[in-house]
């Protein structure tokens, strides 16, 4: 007689693969819904939503991903400090020229739920502004983002 047991994935029951993708050209958040697929594991067959069963990532050429519409002149990076007048919002413009990665990583962070695996599947991200990065000895497999259905 056959069980009908619902099987829940463990830790060690999964082979962590390196993704490298390349965000030349591509848009900030449809690129970052899939970077957070990827390190949450929901690509895979035996998904379980309370273990880390994801990848890693890595993203090259941060400092090339795009944005659709107004939002490269309009959206703003906002921190608050906890005290009276400590608001501050940074236009994107400037993250941009400064630290392009940190885009990236706030759009995949706020992609990820709110609980503690969130730092483990941060921590699986790793992300460059330029075209080099040092994971060469994990021989990630490329990824190839398609901007299907966008201008």
């Amino acid at each position: 007689m056959k069980s009908n047991q619902t099987i829940s994935a463990k830790d060690s029951d999964f082979d962590r693969q390196w993704y490298l993708i390349d965000a030349e050209d591509l848009i900030l958040g449809r690129l970052a819904t899939q970077i957070a697929d990827i390190l949450r594991g929901k690509n895979k067959v035996n998904f379980t939503p309370h273990v880390d069963c994801g990848d890693f990532v890595v993203v090259v050429n941060a400092d090339k991903v795009k944005m659709t519409g107004k939002k490269l002149d309009q959206k703003m990076y906002t921190t608050h400090s906890g005290y009276l007048g400590g608001l501050k919002e940074t236009p994107y413009k400037d993250v941009m020229k400064t630290h392009p990665e940190r885009v990236i990583e706030h759009a995949v962070k706020g992609m990820l739920p709110k609980n503690r695996l969130q730092q483990k599947f941060m921590n699986k991200l790793k992300v460059y502004s330029g075209p080099d990065h040092p994971h060469e000895a994990q021989q990630p497999i490329k990824l190839d983002m398609t901007t299907e259905g966008t201008k």
